[in-house]
């Protein structure tokens, strides 16, 4: 794949920028084959739980997306790519995003 053609893929996908959401939000992101709780920490850091590598909430780095080769859009989550991700020295890379969605949290008045 060029650099040209991955571009032009990024800028047709659905997709979140890390660095614009507010500490503490999460995503639901459904891969291909997997769930994932991804709560955001600072910048790429994250929490994040799900598949079979995350079966508890994990420290991570979101390293980007990718549609599996070289080229990665750091900090970006992507529909229709890879997920990449480092924790405890590994790097893991998820089948591709079908559908990113934002969790939001209810809260009740307690009177």
């Amino acid at each position: 794949m060029t650099v040209n053609t991955f571009l032009d893929l990024i800028t047709q996908s659905e997709g979140v920028e890390l660095d614009q959401l507010e500490p503490m939000t999460t995503l639901i992101v459904r891969t291909r084959n997997s769930h994932y709780r991804v709560i955001v920490a600072e910048g790429d850091d994250v929490l994040v739980q799900g598949g079979s590598f995350f079966p508890e909430p994990t420290p991570a780095r979101l390293d980007g997306a990718s549609a599996g080769g070289s080229l990665l859009r750091k900090g970006w989550i992507g529909v229709g790519f890879l997920l990449e991700f480092r924790a405890g020295g590994q790097r893991i890379i998820t089948s591709p995003v079908l559908e990113i969605t934002t969790e939001r949290l209810t809260t009740s008045a307690v009177h």
